[in-house]
């Protein structure tokens, strides 16, 4: 019987609601980061790794993709929730063989996701044989057999599917596609289809490239930087170190988003004396409290100001030049821009006209503009087109290809950008296939494969019967829980590599395997030489991540290890990838990749500048457009917006700002005045009158859903606490994973397929 489980259980029924923070970070963000760490890693263990986060020397965060600022690192380059995902992955706390011989799947299936993180690393690879009730230990090579017998026993290659989280390294990220393009299909789903899949959708088409166009020094020395749809105190929080700078600088700061986020507001830099016993620095010049889903109105009614203020002074206002030089579709789009209503604008967004206006004059002041954004915008059925129209306002200025300007789509993981980079998509263009092919001497799949929608749709319906996961946790990840769930447990095998215990290990298929994988602060020795993977951030840089702990069990292989391993299994000896010496020495892994991906030419020399180096970058670079057209795109979108039906809600999910995506660090959102729990709605307190609620009322939500042939669909999560808050009337939100029941599978975005995270129809009933 393992000593674990008494010392890591935890009661979430006892949540207690006090005043929403008007900062971010600050002393008490320090307290609780030295606080997390020594409770999970120690004192000594603690100060070993806190001082190698975002080092040079040491290895990137596993949380965010945020970059440092080029030339110069803070000893304490991390913020408070980099430090609480550090002591997650450097815990000294373990998941044992035991732990599992006295846990049943069925118990641990009972247990919360935050309960099942607390419980620490996965030391053995374990398997749940069909009809067991418990996992037991198998050896690697024995997995290996395993999953290699499975994909050969498939009828066609598309039955399987690979799932990649954006933790994954860039040398593993390219092993495993490698494998999976040279066993036969495109089925690569990623944590990228379920939140930044419209930004790529929007940007390849307006700009060539979907990756945003800025670096920190140009965020530095912005005059204008408007952050749509964003919580960076929470989800990124080293930007506000940025964004201190910036305002330093000069910029000004427009924050546009339905909730009054701390980190929106005011920063306190702890290194700094002004963030210890002063105010810190308002980050927000300007907070626009926009609606859910009115983001696509506003753009366009900016659109609409800015090109009538250039009728009334020509000249000043649109840059002609770049627009006449660089762009392609501007008559269409001023035309179509000019009729959209104003009273409309307003509706949809909640602003009143003269913040609208007041808007567009700090867009036309502006030499310098920057626009930012993340999951509020992405996650909408129109997405794609309201980053479009994001973009068409940059353009409109000549806002793409100069210093201090142009789109900054802020990711998550720290490298869901590399792994995209380095072929994790189900769509790769073919001069990325015809240079694998070519430098490895196999036959890649044309045909596209399937994304996370639709791989759950796939095991749904039986055209798929494997899943591999690689990091991560699919079930927690995606929409529609019971139906994921269903999904998944109509596969023959599905497989986890993992650093922790997650939902995702407890939904299997009638075959479960468990794979632990060494983390990012862990030191990778292979064939006796530590081992150095390599990260892209979110401003496309490329640098070194060393790891240097004493991994958690000497069981625990890489990712790069455990890939090969597994295609050393499925291909045998013969196979033209040299996949043994890709796992005994990664430099190899950065040689293939030199050759097959533009940009990466002279890869392992350039990547072990002090700083990495920056991948190319054509809008930013030389103003040069990849698209259709050769030139930029100004795009036309019917504008779509959120009515509030009467007696029902627009919820949207969200982190609080103790988790991580779906790791959960703790149970106090401390910015929204919530502690010791999570199953809390924050609603307006006009709406608590309006619908008969008070404060503390426990309903159940009942999302509501049309299908495209008429059927109302509806689904449930039950028991939530009602939190009066300063939310948009008609807009409530809530955290995920727990109202990601409510998300139906098809409920998506157009173009990208994402699911609608942000724009959930809902009822509330009252539990009797």
């Amino acid at each position: 019987m393992t000593d674990t489980t008494d010392r890591y259980t935890f009661d979430e029924d006892d949540v207690v609601v006090t005043h929403e923070k008007s900062y971010a970070a600050g002393v008490p963000a320090v307290l609780v980061s030295l606080r997390r760490g020594l409770e999970q890693m120690g004192p000594v263990r603690t100060a070993r790794t806190l001082f190698k986060l975002n080092q040079r020397d040491g290895f990137d965060c596993p949380g965010c993709a945020w970059p440092e600022t080029p030339g110069h690192r803070k000893h304490a380059e991390f913020c408070e929730n980099g430090a609480k995902a550090v002591a997650e992955e450097a815990t000294t706390r373990t998941v044992t063989p035991p732990f599992f011989a006295e846990h049943s799947v069925a118990e641990l299936l009972g247990k919360t996701e935050f309960w099942l993180g607390q419980q620490g690393r996965l030391t053995h690879p374990m398997v749940l044989l069909p009809g067991a009730t418990h996992y037991e230990p198998i050896g690697w090579d024995a997995a290996f057999a395993m999953i290699a017998g499975e994909l050969r026993a498939l009828g066609s290659p598309d039955e399987a599917v690979f799932y990649t989280s954006g933790r994954t390294s860039n040398e593993a990220a390219f092993v495993y596609q490698l494998m999976i393009r040279a066993f036969g299909t495109n089925n690569l789903p990623d944590c990228s289809n379920m939140c930044h899949e419209s930004s790529g959708s929007a940007l390849v088409e307006t700009i060539g490239i979907g990756k945003g166009s800025v670096t920190v020094p140009d965020i530095e020395n912005a005059d204008l930087i408007l952050i749509a749809g964003q919580n960076p105190g929470t989800n990124h929080p080293r930007m506000l170190s940025t964004l201190e700078k910036a305002k330093g600088n000069g910029a000004k700061v427009i924050a546009i988003n339905p909730l009054p986020e701390a980190g929106l507001l005011r920063f306190k830099d702890p290194q700094k004396v002004h963030g210890v016993v002063g105010n810190g620095v308002q980050i927000a010049d300007e907070f626009l409290q926009i609606r859910i889903g009115g983001d696509q109105a506003l753009f366009q009614g900016l659109g609409r100001l800015l090109l009538e203020e250039e009728d009334r002074n020509p000249g000043t206002v649109i840059d002609r030049d770049f627009i006449d030089r660089h762009t392609a579709g501007f008559d269409d789009y001023a035309a179509a821009i000019r009729q959209v209503d104003l009273d409309t604008v307003v509706q949809a967004t909640g602003l009143t006209l003269a913040q609208i206006q007041q808007t567009a004059q700090a867009l036309i002041a502006s030499k310098k503009t920057i626009i930012c954004w993340a999951m509020g915008l992405t996650q909408q059925t129109h997405g794609v087109a309201t980053i479009q129209d994001a973009v068409n306002l940059l353009l409109l200025q000549g806002m793409i290809g100069k210093p201090g300007a142009g789109v900054c789509p802020v990711r998550g993981h720290s490298n869901v950008q590399g792994d995209r980079t380095m072929g994790i998509w189900e769509k790769m263009p073919e001069p990325f296939l015809t240079a694998l092919d070519t430098e490895f001497g196999i036959r890649s799949p044309r045909r596209h494969g399937w994304d996370a929608v639709d791989s759950i749709r796939a095991m749904r319906d039986g055209k798929a019967s494997v899943f591999v996961g690689m990091g991560g946790n699919f079930v927690s990840a995606t929409p529609d829980t019971d139906t994921t769930e269903a999904a998944l447990r109509n596969c023959a095998l599905t497989v986890q590599v993992s650093t922790k215990l997650n939902r995702s290990h407890l939904v299997t298929g009638r075959t479960g395997l468990i794979l632990p994988s060494l983390g990012r602060t862990d030191k990778d020795v292979q064939s006796g030489r530590k081992q150095q993977v390599s990260v892209e951030d979110s401003m496309s840089v490329v640098h070194l991540s060393r790891g240097s702990l004493p991994p958690a069990s000497d069981q625990l292989r890489s990712e790069v290890a455990i890939v090969c391993g597994i295609a050393q299994a499925l291909f045998g000896p013969d196979h033209p990838v040299p996949w043994q010496e890709f796992a005994a020495d990664y430099d190899r892994i950065r040689d293939s990749i030199a050759r097959v991906i533009p940009g990466f030419e002279d890869f392992n020399r350039k990547v072990r500048a002090p700083d990495g180096f920056a991948l190319p970058h054509p809008p930013r670079d030389e103003r040069r457009f990849d698209t259709s057209t050769g030139k930029a795109n100004f795009t036309v979108n019917a504008l779509s917006w959120l009515p509030v039906p009467a007696g029902k809600l627009i919820l949207q999910t969200m982190r609080s700002h103790d988790q991580y995506n779906t790791t959960i660090y703790g149970l106090d959102d401390r910015y929204r005045g919530v502690k010791g729990g999570r199953r809390v709605l924050f609603i307006n307190t006009d709406d608590l009158a309006a619908l008969g609620f008070t404060d503390g009322d426990r309903v159940d939500l009942v999302s509501e859903w049309t299908t495209p042939d008429g059927t109302v669909q509806e689904r449930r999560a039950g028991d939530f606490r009602l939190v009066p808050y300063p939310t948009p009337v008609g807009n409530v939100a809530a955290y995920y994973p727990e109202t990601n029941p409510l998300i139906p599978l098809d409920h998506v975005a157009a173009v990208s397929n994402t699911p609608v995270s942000k724009a959930v129809l809902i009822r509330l009933e009252r539990r009797s």
